[in-house]
């Protein structure tokens, strides 16, 4: 094969003799055998899973000598249209009603597996339409034989069963109710889509809580995802950076099963050489037609990165990304850190309530940018329920800053959120900060005219625009070259990702995906603005005249 897929996972490993790479012990074929009794592919059509989902199955349900499971929890990721709803379906039905659970040791020491008598199952999403994914197959998916014999009731969003004792529930609640949950498996549904923004990585937190305290502690949780887009810090992401820590060595194997066929990193995007991709890792989904997803890939209509993600189940960036989170995490210097009273300038990027408010400073000795403080809405925040930074907070952090380092330059753009009176919502503060440090900086941000300030930079002001436009192109470089470090601040990580090339009239800039965009950028524009402010710093005739400063010890996280 001309461009060898890259395979993760157990299920297309094969033994030196050529067999499929089985577990030797597993709940799995007791599985097999009563979905291929109770369930269906339609009417009169009995269920089979495919060769590949089978072998899945065996090893979702492999065990430990003790009989408990090998794996506590696991990630399918497969292309688009390859199957993961169904088994995902079949799975619920089996933990539901079918034998899921260790019971003895026969005599010829194969697994006994038995029902789990409170089984409580949730699907999970985090939007009622994405539940729907899987609810809408349960209506045809139990056999009529086996409605009667478990005395199944299918609605919309749950499923009962032996008299309510057993339950599939679709569950797109708040992290705070699903709290304490007794869910016995829980799926995951497109977790490439559960982030910060939509209090995706919260629920995760709770189900994985939920699942650990089980009584009898097999309780277990199953992600089914497309490619994730990096970058993002989804639930996918956090998933495969784990499982890629343990495969390094870096960390112990907490029993994470990771399934997944990838195209070769190299593998072309184009007419000729897509339908060989395509049946590389489509692996036994062979009802996928390989033309019409051509004709998708070749519809410019459609992004190549998404086509990457969506049918060859790759992990790449945006197109219109601004920098490409591995290209971010190569400059991430661990151990860094700035000691108290080094010469330091500051960028502060102010909201009121929907962008984020950031602050970022960048040492003047080597321009190492860490971050000092994020402030944005609280992820599952009632929309009903206004917010607001919290003003009083921020000024204490930035006070803190002043006391600890010796800041030189402070840059701060108010945004353009405004108060009750309609006064712009920053401006008290920016007015109270020149006054307060102004004498302290050796730069001030306006120095004539009318708009003269110590600290305000309105980055609305055209030639404010030209000069950050320069500073994103300097400090793109900068990163692709390795002469930046950073502190490796998760958040910052996340906004530099979301950050997209813009043009504009002087050249590349930074900007959200679009306006009403939830993936914030705020710590990216603090983090080149506070470069700027290092080189424009450098290159003036006070910076030279400065008395030296010496640094007295470590960093202090302020926020």
């Amino acid at each position: 094969m001309e461009w060898e897929p890259k395979l993760i996972g157990p299920t297309w490993q094969r033994q030196p003799d050529g067999s499929w790479l089985l577990p030797e012990r597993t709940l799995g074929w007791h599985a097999l055998g009563w979905t291929g009794q109770w369930l269906q592919h339609s009417r009169g059509v009995p269920w089979r899973f495919t060769d590949e989902q089978a072998r899945f199955v065996l090893w979702w349900y492999a065990l430990a000598e003790d009989g408990s499971f090998l794996f506590r929890d696991g990630v399918l990721q497969r292309l688009k249209g390859w199957g993961k709803d169904p088994v995902g379906a079949c799975l619920c039905g089996i933990e539901a009603f079918g034998p899921c659970r260790f019971a003895e040791w026969a005599d010829d020491g194969s697994p006994v597996a038995t029902d789990s008598p409170e089984a409580w199952c949730q699907t999970a999403a985090v939007s009622l339409e994405q539940t729907k994914n899987t609810m809408r197959l349960f209506p045809s998916l139990f056999t009529a034989e086996a409605k009667e014999e478990y005395r199944i009731q299918v609605g919309k969003e749950t499923v009962n069963g032996l008299g309510d004792s057993r339950l599939i529930q679709a569950v797109t609640s708040s992290p705070a109710t699903l709290e304490g949950a007794r869910a016995t498996f829980v799926l995951l549904n497109e977790t490439h889509h559960w982030d910060s923004s939509n209090s995706g990585l919260d629920m995760a937190d709770v189900i994985e809580r939920n699942a650990t305290k089980s009584a009898d502690g097999a309780a277990r949780t199953l992600r089914i995802t497309n490619a994730y887009e990096p970058g993002q810090d989804s639930v996918a992401e956090r998933d495969r950076e784990a499982f890629e820590a343990v495969d390094a060595g870096r960390v112990i194997d907490s029993g994470l099963l990771y399934d997944s066929i990838e195209a070769h990193p190299e593998a072309p995007l184009t007419v000729e050489a897509a339908p060989a991709v395509i049946r590389s890792v489509r692996g036994d989904a062979t009802w996928l037609n390989v033309d019409r997803i051509v004709k998708s890939i070749s519809d410019v209509r459609n992004p190549p990165s998404r086509s990457r993600r969506f049918w060859y189940n790759m992990i790449v960036a945006a197109e219109d990304a601004w920098m490409a989170p591995y290209e971010w995490d190569a400059c991430k210097a661990d151990g860094l850190d700035v000691s108290e009273s080094e010469d330091v300038v500051l960028f502060f990027d102010g909201s009121k309530s929907d962008d984020a408010t950031a602050l970022v400073g960048c040492r003047m000795s080597d321009g190492h940018i860490f971050t000092l403080g994020v402030w944005q809405r609280p992820a599952g925040w009632d929309p009903e329920v206004p917010w607001q930074v919290p003003r009083e907070d921020v000024d204490g952090v930035v006070g803190r800053a002043f006391a600890l380092y010796k800041v030189l330059a402070f840059f701060c753009d108010p945004g353009s959120g405004k108060d009750d009176d309609g006064e712009r919502y920053w401006d008290p503060f920016l007015d109270d900060w020149g006054q307060r440090h102004g004498t302290k900086l050796i730069l001030h941000a306006v120095t004539a005219g009318p708009k003269q300030h110590a600290v305000r930079w309105d980055m609305g002001d055209r030639r404010h625009q030209e000069e950050f436009t320069d500073a994103v192109t300097r400090t793109r470089e900068d990163i692709l070259e390795r002469r930046l470090t950073h502190d490796g601040h998760k958040i910052l990580r996340t906004h530099v990702a979301n950050a997209r090339r813009r043009t504009n009239a002087w050249g590349i800039t930074i900007g959200k995906e679009h306006r009403e965009s939830a993936r914030k950028i705020d710590l990216a524009i603090c983090m080149v603005g506070a470069r700027m402010l290092r080189r424009r710093l450098l290159n003036s005739k006070q910076y030279g005249k400065r008395p030296k400063s010496r640094g007295k010890g470590r960093v202090v996280v302020l926020r």
